[in-house]
């Protein structure tokens, strides 16, 4: 990988290559289910801190942001690019946001039950699944193809 290679995948902030990313058909179809099984958990589960205004607001800052942290600290330990842990700590400063910000400043304002502590190991470990999930940078025709050739 040439040098510019490499200053391109360490870029911190995302471009216009990973916004056009987040618009393929496999992507958004995966993402459909994802908030279609979010939803149904909302509706009929019976959960004190689960209804769908949190699962519409993190769901949908997951989709946007989760390949964008996945890829930075990928890339930040490949690479070590200058300041790195700078990208790490940025890449999860990002995703405490979205699994915990969001998820307080939800349920503060809307005035419902916390559980905190079991939103974050739950809603962590799916946001780094779903973000390796959609970090691939590709068809699903070339995604398939990638797997096969495994």
């Amino acid at each position: 990988m040439t040098s510019s290679h490499v200053a391109d995948a360490c870029a911190l902030w995302p471009d216009q290559a990973y916004l056009a990313e987040l618009k393929r058909p496999w992507k958004l179809a995966t993402f459909t289910a994802g908030m279609a099984w979010l939803l149904y958990g909302a509706l009929n589960y019976g959960l004190a801190d689960w209804d769908v205004g949190v699962s519409v607001l993190m769901g949908g800052l997951t989709y946007v942001c989760s390949p964008w942290s996945v890829h930075v600290i990928l890339n930040a330990l490949r690479y070590r690019p200058p300041g790195f842990l700078l990208h790490i700590a940025s890449a999860l400063g990002v995703a405490l946001l979205v699994v915990d910000g969001a998820y307080w400043a939800y349920h503060t304002a809307m005035g419902n039950e916390l559980y905190r502590a079991a939103n974050l190991a739950a809603s962590s470990a799916l946001y780094f699944l779903a973000g390796t999930f959609w970090l691939y940078r590709g068809s699903l025709r070339d995604l398939l193809a990638n797997l096969q050739a495994l």
